[in-house]
């Protein structure tokens, strides 16, 4: 098992994989929240583009912009003294690597972020590459990708039909061979985490994908059930704890034995 005092990286974070400890991972948006997850063991806080939907009340997270998650980031990262921090690029931050560069840029910077996260669309490859060949780390979000809820027809499972399937890994499969040093995969079958989970080197979380990914994420306040509309694979670990990091401690533990999901 890792040092749970050992600050976490991508080289941690990839040895976890290797050694099949499950990654827990939590989004934050300040503070308070991002102590006590560091505390409870979280081993990466991900600013996500949610903060749209859970912070600012909205329906989706496509209003969020740049400045939005910089400004959550810097909120968050003086309260991390082991967990990883990433941040998303929002809707149509990262249309070209110039693009790309100069969003990642301010989050790294300004934020404090050490990983960007983008969901995958045409020509995500090369955007891809240009981080990585400019030193960012990079997360590969692939699966249900909520910034195309209305392209979708909503937040609906993908992967299921095996054409899909097949694209959906041949995806993830090419994002790494451009640079990517994880992966996000979002509501998809089980046995098609498995798949992807197996054919990829690099770690891949997992929200509403099945227990058989490297690691676990979910958003902060379904953690907590204090959001009205919780997606059917989350669950509420505040229930049956006695504070806020007990929860996020549970959620730890849960994740760590793979008793959830």
């Amino acid at each position: 098992m890792t040092d749970t005092d050992v600050r976490r990286t991508l080289r941690v974070l990839a040895g976890m994989k290797q050694a099949g400890e499950p990654i827990a991972c939590l989004t934050a948006y300040e503070a308070s929240f991002a102590r006590a997850m560091d505390r409870a063991g979280v081993d990466l806080v991900l600013v996500g583009d949610s903060l749209g939907m859970v912070v600012q009340g909205r329906h989706t997270t496509i209003a969020v912009s740049t400045d939005d998650v910089a400004y959550h980031c810097r909120c968050v990262q003086p309260a991390l003294t082991r967990a990883m921090l990433a941040a998303d690029l929002p809707f149509m931050s990262c249309l070209s690597p110039l693009q790309a560069l100069d969003r990642a840029k301010r989050l790294m910077q300004h934020g404090g972020a050490q990983m960007v996260k983008l969901e995958v669309a045409e020509g995500a490859g090369a955007v891809i590459a240009a981080l990585g060949g400019q030193g960012v780390a990079v997360c590969a979000h692939v699966g249900l990708k909520p910034q195309s809820v209305h392209k979708l027809g909503g937040l609906r499972r993908q992967g299921e039909e095996p054409a899909a399937a097949d694209a959906l890994v041949r995806q993830a499969v090419e994002c790494v061979e451009h640079g990517a040093d994880m992966v996000l995969v979002e509501y998809v079958p089980d046995e098609l985490a498995r798949r992807l989970t197996r054919e990829v080197p690099v770690p891949v979380i997992g929200i509403g994908a099945g227990p058989h990914c490297d690691g676990q994420i979910l958003v902060m306040h379904d953690v907590l059930g204090v959001n009205d509309h919780p997606p059917k694979f989350a669950k509420n670990f505040l229930r049956e704890a006695g504070s806020v990091e007990e929860a996020f401690a549970a959620y730890v533990r849960a994740v760590k034995s793979r008793a959830f999901p």
